[in-house]
């Protein structure tokens, strides 16, 4: 004899199986942008990155010269969706996906939807090269 399923057991089997893909979902739009991999350490020469404006090297970095001879370096990666940042002007970078906009002063979010900073990395110059590389 064959069972058939009551409504209890029903619900039940289909509470389960939301709740699972709740999980799934939840894990695939995380802003964990670590990947459990470390970011690479590039160079650039310092002249090529412009005063008052900057360059996404390598879709890694966003390195930039607010004033002549003062050298910032962000994450390219947006913490919103994990977007690369694309454009830079004098003050902002802007995530083009969802508009996040941050400062080149120091990476804090001046527009959202994130409001997440981008993650600092470590810049030093030497005989005009940059090396970008992750914080220590």
């Amino acid at each position: 004899m064959i069972r058939q399923p009551n409504r209890r057991r029903v619900i039940q089997a289909a509470a389960v199986t939301g709740g699972l893909a709740g999980v799934g979902l939840t894990a695939a739009c995380s802003s964990d942008d670590s990947g459990g991999e470390s970011s690479p350490t590039l160079t650039v020469a310092a002249s090529e990155v412009p005063v008052g404006s900057g360059l996404v090297l390598d879709n890694t970095y966003a390195v930039v010269q607010p004033t002549a001879g003062d050298f910032r370096a962000y994450t390219a990666i947006c913490p919103h969706q994990g977007c690369t940042v694309r454009e830079i002007t004098e003050t902002e970078i802007i995530c083009p996906c969802h508009s996040s906009r941050f400062s080149t002063a120091d990476g804090t979010v001046m527009s959202g939807p994130t409001d997440v900073p981008l993650k600092e990395a470590q810049v030093t110059e030497a005989d005009g090269q940059l090396t970008i590389g992750p914080a220590s």
